[in-house]
């Protein structure tokens, strides 16, 4: 698994006027080929009157599946700018769709590429996007006299604090980056005297809200 990965929130559209043409950008979190397709196949319904439905998305660790189509525009206008979009913002498990309805002027191919482009730029920006962060869940129980400190200092630092559990001790259920889990485990030892019970739980994806996808 990646430690981390960037991607969309779940949805959200957005819409350019360019030359008269409409242009709908619609972006959706995806985790296989078949709910792109559905998707695809949603938008395309919805907008069953445009001149194009174009669409690309881009899914897997290892962007392993990659697809583009221009639905009729002319060939590589559409579908493969929007694609570079996503490639060049780093974007997994994104598929796009962007309806055009011809406004009666033409753009030309380089008209086209910038459209279809800045429409998926401009629908990303609009639906925000996050970086998922792999964490490791990790249990500290403690006795309750421990209880007000360490709540303290897990508060304050940059682990998220998830759950206390209230039992015959007191369970703090943490989450921190898959890469600190030892360093955390150490810290805990040190801070409880080496009186906690320490156990890792599960791995899960977390998400960041970014502005971009710089590291």
């Amino acid at each position: 698994m990646l430690s981390h990965y960037y991607t969309v929130k779940q949805e959200g559209q957005d819409e350019i006027i360019i030359q008269k043409s409409r242009f709908i950008g619609y972006v959706r979190r995806v985790e296989s080929e078949e709910a792109a397709q559905s998707f695809i196949q949603e938008i395309k319904k919805k907008h069953y009157d445009a001149t194009h439905n174009c669409s690309c998305y881009m899914i897997g660790e290892n962007n392993e599946i990659q697809k583009a189509n221009d639905d009729g525009e002319p060939s590589g206008t559409a579908g493969v700018p929007m694609l570079e979009v996503l490639k060049k913002q780093n974007l997994k498990d994104t598929a796009v769709v962007v309806t055009r309805y011809f406004g009666g002027i033409k753009l030309g191919a380089g008209g086209l590429i910038r459209a279809y482009g800045n429409t998926t730029s401009q629908a990303i920006k609009t639906t925000g996007i996050v970086k998922r962060v792999l964490m490791q869940g990790v249990s500290v129980t403690v006795e309750y006299g421990m209880l007000g400190k360490l709540e303290n200092v897990l508060r304050q630092s940059d682990h998220i604090l998830e759950t206390i559990n209230y039992l015959e001790n007191v369970e703090f259920i943490v989450y921190v980056e898959v890469g600190e889990k030892d360093n955390f485990i150490d810290w805990m030892v040190d801070l409880t005297s080496d009186q906690a019970a320490i156990h890792l739980t599960d791995q899960k994806y977390l998400e960041i809200e970014v502005e971009n996808t710089t590291d």
